[in-house]
């Protein structure tokens, strides 16, 4: 497990502030809009609809454990989340073809367009937040953030005391 620097002679202390109040604000803002989209699919998925349904339709049908793995999460809540997407028709659960006891889930074809909505009203909410950044600025901010949540993710698993989500 890693141990914290020692913040009383950090030498970035204020810039490290500043991060931790930023993403604090972020954190806050995110929530208040639920970063939803515009127009009529605004707010129309909660994040985690959205972040399986994603993962589902990026990397094809797997089972509960795997998604579960693979999101950093824990089996049973995939099976809770997963439970109104199958009720509502946006994902298919199948049999597992070599262990009958396991569930294969997948993104049915009215769930990728719903996904596909879901997307577009979201990056429509993107353009207009960056809308006067340049394109090198938007690739340096998807990379940094993409970055941070990399790290995060890491250190998260890290200092879980039973490791990796099971």
């Amino acid at each position: 497990m890693p141990t914290p620097p020692d913040m009383t002679t950090h030498p970035d202390t204020a810039l490290l502030d500043a991060l931790q109040h930023q993403v604090a604000v972020f954190a806050r803002r995110a929530e208040q809009s639920r970063l939803g989209g515009v127009g009529q699919a605004r707010n129309s998925m909660d994040r985690a609809a959205y972040l399986l349904l994603n993962r589902l339709d990026q990397e094809g049908p797997m089972g509960v454990k795997a998604l579960a793995c693979g999101m950093g999460i824990d089996s049973s809540t995939v099976t809770r989340q997963v439970a109104p997407l199958v009720d509502s028709g946006l994902v298919s659960r199948a049999t597992h073809p070599e262990d009958g006891r396991a569930v294969v889930l997948e993104l049915s074809e009215r769930g990728r367009t719903r996904l596909e909505e879901v997307r577009a009203s979201r990056r429509a909410l993107m353009a207009l937040v960056t809308e006067g950044w340049s394109e090198d600025d938007r690739d340096a901010f998807c990379a940094l953030l993409t970055r941070f949540n990399t790290s995060l993710a890491t250190l998260t698993t890290s200092l879980s005391p039973a490791g990796p989500a099971s």
